[in-house]
């Protein structure tokens, strides 16, 4: 059997699909399995044992095909690539207009995604899928592996403790790693993300860090993506202990740099996702999004977030006038890393939190 697997990116979205993958291959083993990704986003699926193929896609060159003819060549060679294929099968992730138009010209016989209450471009049904439903108050790696097995028409295991995360990394990965966490146990900071109003401020990570030295003596890496250099030279600014230190790795050597961490503090972001696959212990910090559809699955992770607010009800919201949900205090940041840390086992939380 040949199946497309339709999820184009971001690399949350991405890690996110990875679980019902994963139960694809496991149950069925001898398919061949093919995933079209965005071009941008397809390092992290590059070497991934459980894909056969990797058709990487450009979309971005389907918006400038009125401008020139010499457009059409990418787009024309994705779509020739998918048709070439004959899959039998083909499912789509992303309920996009545009992840529809690929799982369409893939030719596949048979074409499944989600039902349209649970679309994130509802108009994407025109293109014509059979629809799955899935639940709709859970976490989206369930929906997805409910979308597969509803496609398939197999029986899949939801319970978190079966997701499997496979990522195909190499030596090189673990040594980029190894250098940049050094000798002394630590914690990753992540004050990035893709929306403003999904930041926690530098000034707070930075004191944060500070605090993780004095209470838990960690270090702090804090990370940093393209464009982000700037956000992550104000958290070490406003640090006063000397034990901050700015790194930038791939995304594969960020993976294995998260298997190293004591715990991860960050937003709802791809590092986060990524830190969340690597079984990394989690303090996420959530504002316009949720942590119960997009958080970690795993029990133990906790979040902090603002509650006693009443606007953050199918907020998503990329600008805000209030941007009150991202007023967390370190103070209490801490105290669930601290909390974290004592669930995880570490040592260091043991010696030195009451």
């Amino acid at each position: 059997m040949k199946i497309l697997i339709v999820k184009l990116g971001s690399i949350g979205d991405l890690v996110h699909t990875l679980p019902a993958v994963a139960a694809i291959r496991r149950q069925v083993p001898e398919a061949e399995i093919s995933w079209v990704v965005e071009n941008r986003a397809a390092e992290v699926l590059r070497d991934n044992p459980a894909i056969n193929n990797l058709i990487e896609a450009d979309t971005k060159a389907w918006r400038r095909w009125p401008m020139s003819g010499e457009t059409l060549t990418a787009p024309r060679r994705q779509f020739h690539q998918l048709r070439a294929s004959s899959f039998d099968l083909a499912i789509d992730f992303q309920g996009l207009l545009k992840s529809a138009l690929m799982s369409r010209f893939s030719g596949a016989r048979r074409r499944f995604g989600f039902a349209r209450r649970s679309l994130r471009e509802p108009a994407s049904r025109i293109l014509g899928h059979r629809p799955i439903d899935v639940p709709l108050d859970a976490h989206i790696i369930v929906k997805n592996i409910s979308l597969a097995a509803g496609a398939l028409g197999l029986e899949m295991d939801t319970d978190p403790s079966t997701f499997e995360f496979p990522l195909g990394t190499k030596p090189a990965d673990q040594r980029e790693a190894q250098v940049a966490a050094g000798t002394q146990p630590f914690a990753i900071l992540n004050p990035g993300g893709g929306w403003p109003t999904k930041l926690w401020s530098p000034e707070r990570f930075g004191r944060l860090a500070d605090a993780l030295w004095t209470d838990f003596g960690l270090r702090s890496l804090v990370s940093f993506g393209p464009g982000e250099k700037g956000l992550a030279d104000r958290v070490i600014a406003n640090t006063g202990s000397g034990q901050a230190q700015a790194v930038s790795l791939s995304l594969k050597g960020f993976y294995e740099l998260a298997k190293l961490a004591e715990v991860y503090i960050g937003g709802d972001t791809g590092p986060t996702h990524l830190a969340v696959a690597a079984r990394t212990p989690i303090v996420g910090l959530f504002g316009p999004t949720e942590w119960w559809r997009n958080g970690s699955p795993f029990p133990g992770d906790v979040c902090v977030e603002r509650n006693d607010i009443g606007c953050r009800t199918n907020c998503h919201r990329r600008s805000c006038n209030k941007w009150i949900c991202m007023d967390i205090e370190v103070a209490r940041v801490l105290a669930a890393v601290g909390q974290r840390l004592r669930d995880s086992g570490s040592l260091k939380a043991r010696l030195t939190v009451a």
